[in-house]
């Protein structure tokens, strides 16, 4: 018999936990990981706000900097998270859905229809787990594993939307 993730939870996070320590507040999506059903789906909506404030602040450069930062700072913060709810990898800990999408959103042509597209893309990429998506996150653990996944999805998600871009074009 197998257990599930959340079967190994010390406890059940609420807002209390999001708000006892900042790497909780950050790994859980400022509270998007709280969301009893598909918390990755409510982290991935997060990066649409984000992104809309800062690419147009941002220049490339500065919003890909930006990007290495909130992956390298997801790494720890997940870690912790990850650590204090004794599951690695817990559901309500979206960091690692915010950045990667935030890379794929950066890449992906302009309007609202092709981020629409590239959203659904990385969700089924994420939820699904092609290989070797499912073999980094079955084996690589800890912050680097929780984040490293969703940047294989987000590798995933661009290359479709590059192969349906230059069909279109």
């Amino acid at each position: 018999m197998t257990t599930s993730r959340d079967d190994q939870l010390r406890f059940k996070p609420g807002w209390r936990f999001l708000f006892s320590h900042p790497a909780h507040f950050l790994s859980f999506g400022f509270g998007a990981g709280l969301v009893p059903k598909s918390p990755g789906t409510a982290g991935t909506l997060v990066a649409f706000p984000l992104y809309w404030y800062l690419a147009p602040r941002l220049t490339d450069a500065m919003f890909l900097l930006v990007l290495i930062w909130a992956f390298a700072f997801g790494v720890w913060v997940c870690d912790i998270t990850g650590k204090a709810l004794g599951v690695a990898d817990y559901g309500g800990i979206v960091w690692d859905e915010i950045v990667a999408f935030l890379l794929v959103l950066f890449f992906t042509p302009e309007g609202l229809v092709w981020q629409l597209l590239a959203f659904s893309l990385f969700r089924f990429f994420d939820i699904v787990k092609p290989q070797p998506i499912r073999h980094f996150d079955q084996t690589w653990h800890g912050g680097l594993g929780v984040m490293f996944d969703d940047i294989l999805a987000a590798g995933y998600t661009l290359f479709c939307l590059a192969v349906i871009k230059s069909v279109l074009v």
